[in-house]
């Protein structure tokens, strides 16, 4: 199929696939005797794939990475073992962030108890002085 096909059918665009293409996600395919390119069948597959996995958090080289030369070649203990990284790293990012979210969440409500007769200059400093501004030492994790 010709690469406006293949974009119709992804909803990707030319540029796009064309991209991918340069990066080695997805096979450098033939041309027809007209210069067009010759895209099979499972290229709309394989760029799903990709797209995917984009959206979940992968690298372009790890989707290179685990991607198979042949799409019935997948490599099955490789990419349980990737998918259950990136699965670890997700789960990572998630603790940093409801971390990060109740840090802020205490935060407002610091700066929201001021007393009704305190000035604003006067809260932004109690603010401060309660908020640890240390930077972190070696060895501790900011959240």
């Amino acid at each position: 199929m010709k690469i406006g096909e293949l974009a119709k059918r992804t909803g990707l665009s030319a540029s796009a696939i064309r991209f991918y293409e340069s990066k080695g996600l997805l096979k450098s395919v033939g041309r027809q005797s007209n210069g067009y390119r010759d895209y099979p069948l499972d290229a709309a597959v394989i760029l799903s794939i990709i797209v995917n996995a984009q959206q979940t958090g992968f690298t372009l080289d790890e989707i290179k990475a685990i991607l198979p030369a042949q799409s019935d070649g997948w490599r099955h203990d490789e990419l349980i073992a990737t998918l259950n990284r990136k699965l670890q790293d997700i789960e990572a990012m998630e603790l940093r962030l409801a971390q990060n979210k109740a840090h802020l969440r205490s935060l407002i409500a610091l700066i929201e108890s001021k007393p009704a007769d305190m000035a604003c200059a006067d809260n932004a400093a109690r603010v401060i002085d309660s908020v640890d501004l240390q930077p972190p030492r070696k060895g501790k994790q900011v959240p």
